[in-house]
């Protein structure tokens, strides 16, 4: 039986150059066809399609008008971005739309770039995942700390939730600020206007839905409330904001596809929200491929994913749409209605095709508290509180990460949020790698073994590196040949335990040749991995130097050294 995989053998194979399977780039929908598509495969589809529509159908609307936006560019993101997700992806049952990760960024682009420069952020940030997509980044995004991923989407509940209070609760504010200080500095500025009507829509809905999840956890609890809140709102006497009122020139059906207009300028500016979108959008969808793939027991393949969630953003802003990505709460939806293949998601995306089509004016009697109510409850799901709080309880490094990228997140900025949490759970991780990293030395190392100095020829020292070696621990190489108390003759470098060796480690090894050679002694290296021999000549003199040899392992490296000094 082979030996586990270590964290130090994940290392090394991260080092190693990304190997390019083409059936790796072959979207899911072509792999179901190929199987063979049966008619019980095309009304399990069908079913779920319908079903995951349903649950669509309100929250695309509700996350728009969140994020800054008109409820109708919701659904177009959810109908042409759901539509290619699923026919270009690397995920059978995944379903893809607006969802509530973009909310904060969305909101904050169109507030400083207008909705002309969030189209044209949402374009680059397509681009940007087709390019990742292609350059194998669907294998190394998955190494995101969760104390990170915990941290910004909690902070985006919070968020989210504090957005809907005016709406829940009447307070008829104009213009919301966006900062969460000053957002909530309005509301209790405003308390006295609370709205009794709105309060009691508001509250009724997000009762029926808690009632109806736990009663009847099979029936759509959100167009449920929806139709009866637009019901109620059209009886005569009824006076409540509605979305008719909030857009009263919502348009319906699709528009044409056009480019956006910008400038130099303009791309300049909305760069940083594209990388915003773009590592929010591969993040969400490769952990829904991830909790899909645990559902079914289907394998996803990520890169492909990227690649069409990529395009699935590009189409998406030439309609004037939102950012897309994968919905995990749709996406689990999809499965425990029997869809299993991508074409669910694109039977879910003609349905809301087909409403807008011939229904979309209902929408306008859709009361605002209804829908603050459902995302309320999109909120709370976000949170993900028990993750939270049992990432309380672990070691103090994380829980720092957490907690400091759940306050940036609230009251700072997503992208610093980010930013910070990975750079420092980054530097966490590798402190930690360098506490692993071990470098023997003849004299008085703990951790020395002792047979590796058992029939030393005269004048031979050993020193051996266990671990990675990279730039946290290259220093201490250096300080390691001054420990030595003699000059030796010749340096037997052991590296059989070196499963990973960056530019930082090799600059320090050729700095220790370096001085080894200027004083005169000859450096046998021991046991190199075939992948790092390359890196090594690069920057040493290579095996051609009288003062450099390098020995496939221990025995062989004692070969050479006693061979040099009966020489």
């Amino acid at each position: 039986m082979s030996a586990p995989e270590t964290l130090l053998d994940r290392l090394g194979r991260l080092h190693q150059p990304i190997r390019r399977d083409p059936a790796a780039y072959a979207p899911k929908l072509l792999t179901v066809l190929r199987e063979g598509y049966s008619g019980a495969r095309l009304r399990a589809d069908l079913i779920a399609g319908l079903t995951v529509a349903i649950i669509a159908l309100p929250l695309a609307t509700a996350l728009a008008i969140a994020s800054g936006a008109s409820p109708d560019k919701g659904l177009v993101t959810a109908i042409v971005a759901g539509a290619l997700i699923s026919f270009l992806g690397g995920s059978r049952v995944q379903i893809g739309g607006p969802t509530g990760a973009f909310v904060v960024v969305v909101f904050n682009v169109i507030a400083a770039h207008g909705y002309d420069g969030l189209v044209l952020a949402t374009l680059l940030a397509g681009i940007i995942l087709v390019v990742a997509g292609y350059a194998g980044f669907g294998q190394i995004i998955r190494y995101i700390p969760h104390p990170v991923i915990t941290g910004f989407t909690a902070g985006i509940a919070v968020i989210i939730a504090s957005s809907q209070v005016s709406d829940f609760l009447g307070l008829g504010i104009a213009h919301v600020p966006a900062d969460f200080l000053a957002k909530w500095a309005a509301y209790f500025g405003a308390i006295k206007r609370i709205h009794p009507m709105t309060v009691a829509f508001g509250a009724g809905a997000l009762l029926s839905i808690l009632l109806l999840r736990r009663f009847r956890p099979h029936l759509p609890a959100f167009l449920l409330v929806v139709i009866a809140g637009a019901a109620l709102a059209a009886l005569p006497g009824v006076s409540i904001d509605t979305i008719g009122s909030r857009f009263p020139g919502m348009h319906g059906g699709l528009p044409a596809p056009a480019l956006p207009t910008f400038s130099l300028a303009k791309l300049q500016e909305v760069v940083p929200s594209a990388f915003t979108i773009a590592f929010l959008a591969g993040i969400e969808a490769l952990l829904s491929c991830i909790v899909a793939d645990g559902m079914t027991g289907f394998r996803h393949r990520s890169n492909q994913e990227l690649v069409g969630q990529g395009f699935a953003n590009v189409a998406s802003a030439l309609f004037g749409g939102l950012p897309a990505t994968g919905a995990i709460a749709r996406t689990a939806a999809n499965i425990k209605a029997g869809g299993r293949t991508p074409i669910a998601g694109i039977f879910h995306a003609a349905f809301l095709l087909l409403f807008v089509l011939l229904a979309g004016g209902l929408l306008a009697y859709v009361p605002m508290a209804v829908l603050a109510a459902i995302l309320l409850v999109v909120a709370w799901g976000m949170s993900e509180i028990e993750r939270f709080l049992l990432l309380l309880r672990m070691p103090i490094g994380e829980r720092t990460i957490l907690i400091l990228t759940f306050l940036l997140t609230v009251l700072v900025d997503l992208t610093v949020a980010i930013g910070v949490g990975v750079t420092l759970a980054s530097l966490m991780f590798m402190a930690r790698m360098s506490e692993n990293v071990a470098i023997e030395v003849p004299e008085g190392a703990e951790h020395e073994d002792p047979t590796q100095r058992d029939n030393l020829p005269p004048g031979v020292e050993v020193m051996r590196i266990s671990g990675p070696f990279f730039f946290g621990v290259a220093g201490e190489l250096l300080d390691a040949l001054k420990r030595i108390g003699r000059r030796p003759d010749t340096i037997i470098l052991r590296l059989e335990e070196v499963p990973f060796l960056d530019a930082s480690g090799a600059l320090a090894l050729r700095e220790f040749l370096g001085q080894a050679e200027s004083n005169g002694i000859r450096v046998i290296l021991s046991g190199l991995r075939p992948e790092l021999q390359e890196l090594v000549s690069r920057v040493s003199h290579g095996p051609r130097s009288s003062k450099l040899q390098i020995a496939a392992d221990y025995s062989g490296a004692l070969a050479m050294a006693g061979a040099a000094v009966e020489a």
